[in-house]
């Protein structure tokens, strides 16, 4: 116990993930100028390439110009508060996100863009990536582990290394609470938050004050 590290902690959640057949990355790889990059810049907070993709494959009646429209819409955040901007992402990641484009005959169809498939989990496209940098402003933060579906980042992980409970708890909880002052545009796609020290974990949700973390 004495020699555990968040890093340890850090390496046996991805290892996890793994077993959960989910792809796994070391964020610097995916960062911009690397080989295998996903990102123009460290400000980027979705994996576009995962997303368009993911758009296209299960969604394959919609014309181009329409998923074009629902990916600009999604990484669009119009709202003055994060608590707006993540309520306005979770219903369209419910519900699809509206779009509208011309028949063939001219006329003009309403449909609803789906970023991902419910039924069929495998058909999504899961990936979790450890050390996530994200540059917003002046301020540059690292979250242990970002998990992606399909290229949105809808989970954060905060690792803590064992010790007296309520002090890797609410260390973490307040480094999330850092993330929500100090890079609000990663967590305008948050659905859940977990936050462990290896042998216990907790999830709430963007807005869960500590008692509402649960086991």
């Amino acid at each position: 116990m004495q020699n555990l590290t968040e890093s340890t902690v850090e390496a046996a959640a991805i290892s996890w993930f793994k077993d959960l057949a989910y792809g796994v990355a070391y964020a610097p790889h995916l960062a911009p100028g690397e080989i295998a990059t996903e990102r123009s810049s460290f400000a980027d907070i979705v994996l576009v390439s995962r997303l368009r993709d993911a758009i296209a494959r299960l969604n394959p009646t919609i014309p181009r110009d329409a998923f074009e429209e629902a990916l600009g819409k999604v990484l669009r955040h119009d709202a003055p508060t994060l608590v707006a901007n993540n309520r306005t992402f979770h219903r369209m990641l419910r519900d699809g996100v509206p779009v509208e484009y011309r028949r063939d005959d001219g006329s003009i169809a309403g449909d609803h863009v789906r970023l991902v498939d419910f039924d069929n989990p495998d058909a999504n496209d899961w990936l979790a990536v450890n050390q996530f940098t994200v540059i917003e402003g002046q301020n540059n933060r690292r979250p242990d582990i970002v998990v992606f579906v399909n290229g949105l980042p809808l989970g954060i992980l905060e690792l803590k290394i064992p010790e007296d409970t309520d002090k890797w708890f609410g260390a973490a909880f307040n480094q999330i609470q850092t993330y929500k002052q100090e890079i609000p545009s990663l967590l305008h796609y948050n659905e859940v938050t977990v936050i462990s020290d290896g042998l216990e974990a907790r999830i709430g949700s963007l807005t869960a004050n500590q008692e509402w973390f649960k086991v």
